[in-house]
């Protein structure tokens, strides 16, 4: 079971980048298209406070908007997901 909540969309180059590294490290993640799922936007705004995608949602919790690589590897790092 994926203990990541993922809001982005398509387009947002950040979002094919952050799914690209989660994909890269083999990290289970469940995707929310926010442009397709009405429900899944107002989540991702929900948590943020903010419009911007993606929106990464831990099982701890916390949540980074727009996060860099270095940034994603770390938290996933933390939290035992990742060993490199």
């Amino acid at each position: 079971m994926s203990t990541i909540d993922f809001y982005g969309a398509g387009w947002c180059g950040d979002c094919v980048r952050s799914k690209r590294l989660l994909d890269n490290l083999k990290v289970e993640y469940t995707y929310h298209d926010v442009e397709k799922d009405d429900s899944a936007r107002d989540k991702a705004q929900q948590i943020s406070g903010k419009l911007s995608i993606p929106v990464i949602q831990f099982e701890d919790g916390s949540y980074f908007v727009e996060p860099s690589d270095p940034q994603l590897r770390e938290k996933l790092q933390s939290l035992g997901l990742i060993t490199d």
